[in-house]
């Protein structure tokens, strides 16, 4: 038996991307990832569900 030299799913999700929204009705910062952008998403800071047409995105790392 030999040892990963990596975590198992690395290979699956190394293409992924991070995006910065800031949400449209209160302002506050929510990161997300390129394989969530079909997912709803909720705001940390005002609790509404932020519509990403509203905001824009910014190139994480």
């Amino acid at each position: 038996m030999t040892t990963p030299q990596h975590c198992p799913g690395f290979q699956d999700l190394k293409h992924l991307k991070t995006f910065t929204c800031n949400c449209p009705n209160c302002g506050k910062e929510k990161e997300i990832f390129s394989d969530e952008f079909d997912k709803s998403h909720t705001c940390s800071g005002c609790g509404k569900e932020i519509d990403f047409t509203q905001c824009t995105l910014e190139a994480g790392a």
